[in-house]
């Protein structure tokens, strides 16, 4: 091969490869291009899921409001009415227990009257009076009608504490009794509390400081009370499980109830049982709508999501939770000074 013929060759080559070189860089640009894209799509596609995430947050918190709403409302509307239908007739009794107390006193006096009249009876009204039991008669009589009067008034309390626990014929925020919410939804579960067939009743230990009237919403507060004292109530119950009435009565059922005030930070409620504890699996997602660690049928795993709601949101406070496998689980609310706002 000739000289010429190969530079000739070497410029053919040299062009070539600048062509190549040209294709080379092309071809880096549409690379560029195609990453860019792509970073681009991955970033919408990012963004696109954290919009739906936080829809789905919203759609849930939305739900659970909704649910809240309408479990407050039908609630109190059913504690409103039967406290109504129960009041009437309760006014009734109770307005004529006084009139009956002076009949039985007239009736009494009236028949000692005939008795100091009449020292000689007849044989046939001496063993009447003798069958009845005259004397018995007139004095259990009296007992008779204070025992009435006393499950009267136990009525009439139970009946306010209902109008106190749905508050429906009050404004919506107020300044209230702490530990009469607390007292009125411990009486409305009396039923759950005393003792029955399988276990004596379960302890209710209440340690309360002196707390000042509290601005919040009470309604909603009241809630939260019940929804934490029927899970500390089911808690008991599980521990019950597979221990005899003799194992339960030697290491009894118990629900703490503690208050105290914290100054200008506000007041804080701790309500704790001695149940078997919650499983640690569960503890980061106890605050979830729908989550819950009961039985099908037993639980919709809203009360804890309303309650944390009610404190977080509607009272800026807090709701912490401490638990220990087979001691017990402690839910402390700690509510903060708030201002009464116009309705």
């Amino acid at each position: 091969m000739t000289q010429a013929e190969l530079e000739a060759q070497v410029r053919q080559l040299e062009k070539a490869n600048r062509l190549l070189q040209r294709q080379l860089k092309r071809c880096e640009r549409a690379c560029d291009e195609l990453e860019d894209t792509n970073q681009k799509k991955e970033a919408l596609l990012r963004k696109v899921i954290q919009d739906l995430q936080q829809s789905q947050a919203s759609l849930e918190q939305t739900q659970t409001q909704l649910v809240q709403t309408e479990k407050m409302s039908s609630l109190g509307q059913l504690v409103a009415g039967v406290a109504h239908e129960i009041n009437n007739p309760m006014a009734f009794i109770w307005g004529n227990l006084q009139h009956a107390e002076d009949y039985a006193q007239e009736l009494t006096q009236t028949l000692r009257q005939y008795q100091a009249a009449l020292p000689e009876t007849p044989s046939s009204l001496t063993d009447y009076l003798e069958d009845i039991d005259l004397e018995f008669l007139l004095t259990d009589f009296v007992n008779v009608l204070q025992s009435m009067r006393s499950g009267a008034d136990r009525i009439r309390i139970i009946v306010q504490s209902l109008r106190n626990f749905s508050r429906l014929d009050e404004s919506p925020q107020k300044a209230v009794d702490i530990h009469e919410g607390i007292d009125n939804t411990l009486m409305i579960l009396q039923h759950r509390l005393k003792a029955n067939d399988q276990r004596p009743a379960i302890e209710v230990i209440k340690t309360y400081g002196q707390l000042p009237f509290i601005t919040c919403y009470p309604g909603q507060l009241n809630q939260v009370f019940m929804n934490l004292l029927v899970n500390a109530i089911d808690a008991c119950e599980v521990t019950n499980k597979n221990r005899s009435f003799a194992e339960i009565t030697a290491n009894p059922n118990q629900i703490q109830i503690q208050t105290q005030h914290l100054g200008e930070a506000g007041v804080q409620i701790a309500i704790a049982d001695n149940g078997p504890g919650i499983p640690p699996a569960a503890r980061s997602r106890l605050f979830d709508p729908f989550f819950t660690t009961k039985p099908i049928g037993q639980g919709t795993g809203l009360g804890l999501a309303i309650s944390y709601q009610i404190i977080t949101e509607h009272h800026q406070g807090r709701l912490d939770f401490h638990s220990e496998l087979g001691q017990g689980t402690t839910f402390a609310i700690e509510l903060p000074p708030m201002e009464l706002t116009e309705s």
